[in-house]
């Protein structure tokens, strides 16, 4: 299995070399929850399946029919993976994704893993698609968001995107080292892609701002670089730790800092402030922060798994004026509603009662048995009209009676991820195998503390922790 494949110096590259400074003592139990979930939980299931299953194995076919959306719905010639694709019966949609693609090769060694795909078709595809994206149009390393996925060709007049350029490339990472010791040609490539991103152009605005600490969110050739950044708390984290662990002129350790947290309490529960749920579990899929605080204090775990307490507690306390909540469901992110595509939130809003299955299984280390118990019954009760090909459509509302037909890539691929690394921790593993992982982490100051349960969102730094 996965521990005989894989292949690199715990002595070197193992998070364990972070610095430990205890606290007091305890871990969370969000892995050991794992096999309660799976025998506690019922087993009832509607009529989608002519043989019922398990909660394991639910879980389970959840991925293979995540996974059969990135194998199906990529161009076998680039490789490139579709941004989304209806979830039953054929549809016409070609235009790909570099994010979904970055999920798509990531969700390859689950695959094999698995049993789903021989690791030889695995490598393959691992390295044709790898071999196309040198291929693709670019902006210092940067790639474009949407592209036509036969030829790698920008459309929609899209930006050069560096968060879906950075979850191409955690994807990229991780396939990458997954298949190190048997074809290290994949992961050279992957590192090429790595080295060649020009950190500064895209911290800098190209050099106009030359003192500027965050990264744009991105550039267009019509318009230069876009207005916004990624200067607040948000599923960029995964971002800047990528910049921070960069082989080739890396961001500075002040760009860490230069981010604003700013912390929201509702519910008597602290978390830092974000909308869409999908902004808390997104850096964790490839990151894994569990017992770590960075140096100026802030757990993000425990930020993320308390946004989801707020999000279920806004969802209960508003049963009376939604029947989607009412019914037990959250899951609130940004996603398809039956008005178009809404960045959903809570408690902050928008909200009109959709909720997104994917969210709710991204949630899968984060808060096991909630995430699970919250799939089951949308299972049990809407298989029928949720559930297809590619396992839960995007999304739901009860309230106005509206079901998607649609699945969309991350979400799909976010949803993989967290169950696979809450049932083996395989791309943890892999993502923490690679050098620049180690590096980013002591980059923003991370140290591993034991401490009793719960956990405070933020331990104020001290000593030589203080603001370095």
């Amino acid at each position: 299995m996965f521990h005989h494949r894989l292949s690199y110096s715990a002595a070197q590259y193992n998070i364990a070399m972070l610095p430990r400074y205890p606290v007091r003592s305890a871990r969370s139990a969000a892995m050991k929850l794992w096999l309660v979930v799976c025998i506690l939980l019922p087993v009832a299931l509607p009529p989608v399946h002519a043989a019922p299953l398990s909660n394991q194995q639910l879980l389970e076919e959840v991925q293979r029919r995540a996974w059969r959306f990135f194998w199906e719905k990529a161009d076998t010639r680039t490789g490139l993976m579709n941004d989304r694709a209806r979830n039953s019966g054929v549809d016409n949609y070609s235009v790909a994704s570099v994010a979904a693609t970055g999920y798509g090769l990531a969700a390859i060694p689950v695959a094999v893993e698995h049993g789903w795909l021989a690791r030889d078709e695995g490598l393959s595809r691992a390295r044709r698609t790898v071999h196309f994206l040198h291929t693709m149009p670019h902006q210092h390393g940067w790639f474009y968001h949407f592209v036509e996925k036969s030829t790698g060709g920008r459309v929609w007049k899209s930006e050069v995107s560096s968060i879906d350029t950075g979850l191409l490339l955690c994807g990229a990472l991780v396939c990458g080292q997954y298949f190190k010791a048997d074809a290290p040609d994949v992961a050279r490539d992957v590192d090429q892609l790595y080295a060649r991103l020009d950190w500064q152009w895209m911290l800098t605005n190209g050099g106009a701002l030359p003192h500027k600490q965050v990264l744009a969110h991105g550039w267009t050739p019509e318009h230069g670089f876009i207005v916004y950044n990624y200067d607040h708390y948000c599923e960029a984290i995964l971002l800047v730790l990528l910049g921070l662990g960069a082989p080739h002129k890396p961001l500075p350790p002040a760009t860490w800092d230069a981010l604003q947290r700013e912390v929201t309490k509702r519910y008597e529960v602290e978390s830092l402030h974000a909308g869409p749920i999908f902004i808390h579990e997104m850096p964790l899929g490839f990151f894994d922060l569990h017992g770590l605080r960075d140096r100026l204090g802030w757990d993000y775990e425990v930020a993320s798994r308390n946004a989801i307490t707020i999000q279920r507690r806004f969802c209960q306390e508003h049963i009376q004026e939604r029947k989607t909540y009412a019914a037990g469901f959250w899951g609130l992110n940004a996603g398809d509603g039956p008005d178009g595509y809404r960045a959903y939130g809570a408690p902050d809003g928008p909200e009109d009662g959709t909720v997104s299955p994917s969210g709710v299984l991204a949630a899968m280390t984060l808060a096991p048995q909630e995430s699970a118990t919250t799939a089951r019954a949308m299972f049990d009760q809407f298989g029928s009209q949720i559930w297809g090909d590619y396992g839960f459509a995007d999304a739901f509302n009860l309230d106005r009676n509206w079901f998607d037909a649609d699945v969309i890539g991350i979400d799909l691929g976010m949803a993989l991820l967290a169950i696979e690394n809450g049932r083996s921790g395989l791309i943890w593993k892999l993502m923490q195998s690679h050098p620049a992982t180690l590096r980013a982490l002591k980059a923003a100051g991370f140290h591993a503390t034991e401490e009793t349960l719960p956990r405070s969102l933020r331990v104020l730094p001290q000593n030589e922790f203080n603001h370095r």
